[in-house]
């Protein structure tokens, strides 16, 4: 991407995040529907994964089944931008009662353990605003890690913005996160990571709807090192502004086996949750990319 372009995607959002904004809720809703609609009749490249991807998770479901999740995901996947664009602006007390966690009893419990906290969530519903969720309800600020994104200056307003929530945010690259979310995990605190799509050599393979797919080993490595909580949730959608989650049980680390092979068992552990919650709220579940081994594989042939 060059220059003149890196200026315009970071115009175009920035143009976003304060237009937006201004909008009455209804408002925004609407527009976030109309431009999915726009998308989803398109029938570009993003919206042909999102279908081949929930393809696999509704193996059962025709052609005409698919578009109509397609279309219910594209909705889904522009109302995560919309609210993410006004989250800023949101009074923090709806946090309280927009958002329901089953069991979030667990959360608490482990919070409470002194032990430190790992939260691992898939690409489902809305994640800021769960993050926002766990400061205003809960009380508890956190720290997660982004992933650069170009141009760099996009990538930085990513930042202020979650920062904004009372997010820490590390950069994924570097080299330095693990270090800095390990002395975080430490000292009692509670890390949230989005966990489950990983193209680097480091990902642990797991088996996902039926094939191999790859997902990151740090949530399984941070609790292993750091002796702190495993924790897997789930969101999805409710009717707007509502969205609910469950916080599912504790990933234990095995008792015996390799490092390799408890990671393995860990990772394994989470896709199951992720897989569970994916299933049941498909339409809520944002993977626009590629993500099995053999749908990448099919990529370099």
């Amino acid at each position: 991407m060059g220059a003149a372009q890196d200026k315009l995607v970071d115009g175009l959002y920035g143009l976003g995040w304060a237009g937006v904004k201004k909008l009455p809720e209804p408002a925004a809703v609407a527009l976030g529907r109309r431009i999915a609609d726009f998308a989803w009749k398109r029938r570009g490249k993003s919206v042909l994964r999102l279908e081949s991807n929930l393809a696999r998770v509704v193996p059962d479901a025709g052609p005409e089944r698919l578009r109509e999740l397609s279309r219910a995901g594209m909705r889904s996947y522009m109302r995560y931008w919309m609210e993410s664009f006004r989250l800023p602006t949101m009074d923090p007390e709806r946090f309280g009662t927009d958002v329901e966690f089953k069991d979030e009893h667990i959360l608490r419990e482990a919070l409470a353990s002194g032990r430190g906290v790992v939260v691992a969530l898939p690409h489902l519903a809305n994640w800021d605003l769960a993050g926002a969720w766990a400061i205003g309800h809960l009380g508890v600020p956190f720290t997660t890690v982004a992933e650069r994104l170009k141009p760099e200056s996009l990538y930085d307003r990513f930042v202020a913005y979650r920062e904004s929530l009372g997010m820490e945010v590390l950069p994924h690259s570097g080299g330095a996160a693990f270090g800095t979310l390990a002395r975080r995990l430490r000292s009692g605190g509670l890390v949230c990571l989005v966990a489950d799509r990983d193209l680097s050599a480091s990902g642990v393979e797991v088996e996902f709807f039926g094939a191999t797919a790859r997902m990151p080993a740090g949530p399984a490595l941070l609790a292993q090192q750091t002796g702190a909580v495993l924790i897997p949730a789930t969101l999805h959608y409710g009717e707007a502004p509502k969205m609910y989650g469950r916080i599912h049980p504790e990933v234990e680390v095995p008792k015996t086996g390799t490092r390799a092979e408890k990671t393995t068992a860990m990772t394994q552990a989470v896709a199951d949750a992720f897989a569970w919650g994916i299933a049941e709220h498909p339409q809520d579940w944002h993977m626009l990319q590629r993500l099995w081994l053999d749908d990448l594989e099919e990529r370099t042939q």
